[in-house]
This record gives structure tokens, C-alpha cells and sequence, in this order.
């Protein structure tokens, strides 16, 4: 399988973005698909989390109530909705696939496929 993240952009702050990780076939529907981001000078950040199947969620405490994941099984495409955007959100966004369990999510390492990233930047 392969992921391609697009969506990215610049936005003010307390905008709004979603961004799209479309799988290359519906194969993926097996797996969690995780949200990072990475902005210059930092390591790799969790961000949210979705199990394809079953639909469950897991976000990060700096999103948590701003994000939202969401999956399409139509379009075999993940969703991050983003709102009230702040500075801090600037970054480079991937998104990547796992089978690990749950309390694994926040671990790129247990993640194997990633997409090439899409930018984030949030103006004050």
C-alpha cells in the first residue's frame, strides 16, 4: 500500500484545514493509520490515530478538541480536520501506517509506510 498526504497550506490563525491520506487500494482498511508532524528543528510529533475498522480514535493532548480524524471508506481516504489553528500547528504533516496495538500509536517507530508529507503553516 501506499499513502499520499495532500491538503496542506497557509492559514491565519483560529482557521481552519483538512488534510487527505489516500491509500493506494483498500488493503489499509486493515491497519491504524496515524497522523505526525514534524516542524524544522524538531523530532517527529504524534498527532491523532484512527482504526480503520473499528473506527477508534486516539489524539494527541496538544489537539486534542481542535482535530478531528475521520476515515472514508468509499474514497479509501483518512481525514484530519483541523481547527482553530495556532502558530504552533506549523509543521510538516505525514501520515502512516501500523498494526500495532493501541498503546503503540504515539511510537513512529511502529509505523511502516508513510506518505511524503504535506505542509502546514499557520500565520500569527
Amino acid at each position: 500500500v501506499q499513502l499520499q498526504a495532500s491538503g496542506g497550506g497557509l492559514v491565519q490563525a483560529g482557521g481552519s484545514l483538512r488534510l487527505s491520506c489516500a491509500a493506494s487500494d483498500s488493503s489499509f482498511r486493515r491497519y491504524t493509520i496515524g497522523w505526525f508532524r514534524q516542524a524544522p528543528g524538531k523530532e517527529r510529533e504524534f498527532v491523532s490515530a484512527i482504526k480503520w475498522n473499528e473506527g477508534s480514535s486516539m489524539y494527541a493532548d496538544s489537539v486534542k478538541g481542535r482535530y478531528i480524524v475521520s476515515r472514508d471508506n468509499a474514497k479509501n481516504t483518512v481525514y484530519l480536520q483541523m481547527n482553530s489553528l495556532i502558530p504552533e500547528d506549523t509543521a510538516i504533516y505525514y501520515c502512516a501506517t501500523t498494526l500495532g496495538v493501541r498503546s503503540s500509536w504515539p511510537d513512529p517507530q511502529m509505523y511502516y509506510v508513510w506518505g511524503q508529507g504535506t505542509q502546514v503553516t499557520v500565520s500569527s
